[in-house]
């Protein structure tokens, strides 16, 4: 389901990061990215990986108007000025042999330096160089990759029912992702891992996507950030004027959006209050 569109101006940041947006699949929410671009502007914008499906667009063709748009407005961003970096993902692994490149305004590197506005030197990296199963047993990723596939399109039709009862949307591959141990501990391993490549190199912090898992925490005095997905839990990674950085949801915000949009009630007197209705 389309989000309504908002009315507010749009909210500016310092950087924003997003990642695992998977254009060219059935799962991608092409119409919040482009609801949520259109209501955030940022000086630096982070495409971490996975922007783009690869895998499986070379095994069937989908690419709705939505997801051209999502690709026209990036485009415009960098047009108008927004920095915006690219560092290509597993899925659109092919992007990364023009790293070095920029092309219509979009930087293409295999890894990035951001510097925060309170100093702190921050990597960014996809992250799927640190995922055992993609290095070692690549045919299980594509498995699980399909699984995965299935368990969103479930979880397509799960969401239908609950916008028509008027819920929200609910991530059912999250939930199992987070309830099954074994993916549990992979999570913690894979933050481990980025947060002690970034100590060994002498960055600050790290930020990255791949996992699906947004996130922004200290690990052993090192700032680790994930920038979620626009799958599942429809995330981005943004950073405060002040350099701090902060996880946002759409959902949530496209709540808080529409609160500031609509004007406060008119106070009433007893002579002005309105006939009373009956609410059914």
């Amino acid at each position: 389901m389309s989000p309504a569109p908002l009315q507010a101006s749009a909210y500016r940041y310092r950087a924003i990061w997003i990642s695992d947006v998977h254009l060219g699949t059935s799962g991608c929410r092409a119409e919040h990215l482009l609801d949520f671009l259109r209501h955030h502007d940022a000086d630096y914008l982070y495409l971490v990986g996975d922007i783009v499906d690869g895998w499986q667009l070379r095994k069937s063709w989908y690419w709705k108007q939505s997801h051209n748009d999502v690709v026209q407005k990036i485009l415009r961003k960098a047009r108008k000025g927004t920095r915006v970096v690219y560092v290509p993902g597993n899925h659109d692994e092919a992007a990364r042999q023009y790293g070095g490149l920029d092309f219509g305004g979009i930087a293409i590197r295999r890894e990035a330096e951001h510097h925060t506005a309170d100093g702190k030197r921050l990597l960014v990296i996809h992250g799927d160089e640190f995922d055992g199963v993609i290095q070692h047993a690549k045919w299980l990723a594509y498995v699980g990759d399909n699984l995965y596939t299935l368990i969103l399109q479930l979880n397509r039709g799960y969401n239908w029912v609950r916008s028509q009862l008027g819920l929200p949307y609910w991530s059912l591959s999250q939930y199992l992702k987070h309830k099954v141990k074994n993916a549990v501990n992979f999570i913690s391993d894979f933050e481990q891992l980025l947060a002690g490549e970034a100590r060994r190199r002498g960055f600050d912090g790290v930020v990255c996507g791949h996992i699906h898992k947004a996130e922004v925490k200290d690990i052993d005095g090192v700032l680790y950030g994930n920038s979620g997905d626009w799958v599942e839990s429809l995330s981005a990674l943004v950073e405060h004027p002040d350099g701090r950085l902060e996880v946002v949801f759409w959902t949530q915000l496209l709540g808080k959006h529409a609160a500031k949009a609509t004007p406060a009630p008119a106070s009433t007197t007893a002579e002005q209050a309105p006939e009373a209705t009956c609410a059914s």
